[in-house]
């Protein structure tokens, strides 16, 4: 099976998760929009829920699907988000970043009383680290606060590159909090819990990619044969 026939399995496992009336956390990503293309499908047909986009990107297509939306002022307190992730592991701990709507995707995850994260299996690993692990600084004194990150990550155990995220056309990428993205490329992270800490200890710092203690399932679809095997991580 293709990547994104995995995608799609992947969200319509999710799909019967959300229910008449729920506030609902939208994610960012391919694998969310698979997610949102059959939540439109469903709100058509009549399912009352009200979305909680977490980017720009979302939010149009959303809209594109007829997807009623809010924002997070107007509701607080969510019910559940399906967002995807960039790695879990065996614990659900993640990285998430890709898309570099990391903090406002961690702000809609921790409103909500579920996460569920949707991936193909290829997203699931032994130790994170792997993918580059975003973190979203301040344009003010980004130098400065570069020289900090690199020595959290050193006084963390982790050694590696570490780059500031370039759009497509080469230019410096601006997330839709008008902030900067330094990716880690640590290659692994033996103790995501001790980085957290270091990386929360810089000023300039937004937000990272790990989550840590959020997710609480992830839905994880992989090729058997033609078709897909879903498995589930954690409680649904």
């Amino acid at each position: 099976m293709s990547a994104p026939d995995l995608k799609r399995a992947a969200a319509e496992r999710a799909i019967p998760l959300v229910e008449d009336g729920m506030r609902l956390g939208i994610g960012t990503g391919s694998t969310a929009a698979a997610f949102i293309a059959l939540l439109g499908e469903r709100v058509r047909a009549g399912l009352s829920v009200t979305g909680v986009p977490t980017s720009e990107a979302t939010r149009i297509a959303c809209e594109r699907e007829g997807i009623p939306l809010a924002t997070l002022e107007e509701l607080p307190e969510l019910d559940l988000t399906i967002d995807g992730a960039d790695e879990v592991d065996g614990n659900l701990r993640l990285i998430k970043g890709g898309g570099a709507a990391l903090l406002r995707e961690k702000i809609v995850a921790v409103a909500s009383r579920r996460m569920v994260v949707i991936a193909d299996a290829g997203k699931r690993v032994e130790t994170l680290g792997a993918f580059p692990l975003p973190v979203e600084v301040n344009l003010f004194g980004i130098g400065a606060t570069l020289r900090a990150v690199e020595a959290a990550v050193a006084q963390s155990g982790c050694g590696g590159e570490i780059v500031r995220r370039h759009d497509a056309s080469g230019a410096p990428l601006l997330t839709d909090g008008g902030h900067a993205i330094l990716d880690l490329r640590l290659g692994r992270i033996p103790d995501p819990e001790a980085l957290s800490a270091r990386l929360w200890a810089v000023p300039g710092v937004v937000e990272h990619g790990l989550f840590l203690g959020i997710a609480d399932a992830a839905i994880l679809a992989a090729a058997d044969g033609e078709a897909a095997a879903v498995s589930v991580l954690g409680r649904l």
